[in-house]
């Protein structure tokens, strides 16, 4: 089945800690599950448990980016992004601090833990706020490789990660570029644009609709902010319309970024799947991707509908 980025994320931390005594981590108080507890039994000197206080956490990171060190502050999405919001905009965006902000626990595949703690409104809030870079990982090797740039990246970074383990899309040959897109699969039909664990899906749908003679170019677009306006004006321009995938409310996120992206480069129709302006529910999370949309399924639907 693959591993969860925020496994990914736990190890990659612990070989960044192992090269750069600078790297010092938080959370607060889930280390277990954010997989930052790796860190914490390595280098326990530089592991820092806030409690569950998180604009305390969100504020003593920015105070060790101000002298010097590279902080990696962790907790679930629906904390880093909500309750710690204004710290985050004044205390580490407004001065551009180089705090990397990585979210666990993102999105409805939380599953159990309800409505609550799903977070399908985080990129939306991260991407609205100047100087920040969100990051939405497809799987393993993304995930490791988007960790280290986060790392080097000046100023801060919302690093969006899940708890569902995923399949692995890329081989060791591939390369995360921060703020650039890459064509996974050709087409010339339709454009099939996703982000996070739907990327895997999004190459699924693609594969079926193939045997059906219709060739869907699939784009996985892990740089939500800055978005990779010239990879997406390209697919506009050479394909009929653009299919977004993401597990994420439809407002404010992967779909309204290309739309804005669009819109003035290259105007074209675009449907997006995601969260339909409600919350999430308890369920087991491939229950709740089936009852959300979020299926191989209405991928192709979609793809018929616009073309």
């Amino acid at each position: 089945m693959g591993i969860a980025t925020r496994v990914s994320y736990g190890e990659e931390l612990v070989k960044l800690g192992e090269e750069n005594n600078n790297i010092v981590v938080l959370d607060a108080d889930l280390s277990k599950s954010t997989k930052t507890a790796n860190f914490k039994g390595k280098f326990p000197n530089r592991f820092i448990n806030a409690g569950i206080a998180e604009q305390n956490l969100m504020g003593m990171a920015a105070g060790l980016a101000v002298v010097g060190k590279i902080p990696f502050a962790s907790t679930f999405a629906v904390f880093a992004a909500g309750r710690a919001f204004e710290i985050i905009r004044n205390s580490i965006c407004y001065p551009k601090l180089n705090v990397n902000i990585a979210a666990t626990h993102a999105g409805i595949t939380v599953g159990e833990d309800g409505g609550s703690h799903q977070a399908v409104e985080d990129i939306a809030i991260m991407r609205s706020l100047p100087n920040m870079t969100v990051i939405v990982p497809a799987d393993d090797i993304e995930a490791r490789q988007a960790v280290r740039a986060a790392a080097n990246i000046d100023g801060p970074v919302y690093l969006r990660l899940g708890r569902l383990a995923v399949p692995t899309i890329f081989d060791e040959n591939y390369k995360f570029v921060m703020g650039k897109g890459n064509v996974i699969k050709e087409g010339s039909d339709i454009t099939i644009i996703g982000t996070g664990l739907l990327v895997s899906k999004c190459i699924d749908a693609a594969d079926l609709l193939e045997k059906q003679g219709i060739k869907a170019r699939v784009i996985n677009i892990s740089t939500i902010k800055p978005i990779d306006k010239d990879l997406i004006a390209k697919a506009a321009k050479e394909t009929k319309g653009i299919i977004t995938v993401e597990e994420h409310s439809v407002i404010g996120g992967l779909g309204s970024a290309v739309c804005d992206a669009v819109s003035s480069t290259y105007p074209t129709k675009v449907l997006k799947i995601g969260i339909n302006d409600e919350f999430g529910e308890s369920g087991k999370p491939e229950e709740l991707l089936k009852k959300y949309g979020l299926t191989v399924e209405n991928i192709i639907e979609k793809v018929k509908e616009l073309i």
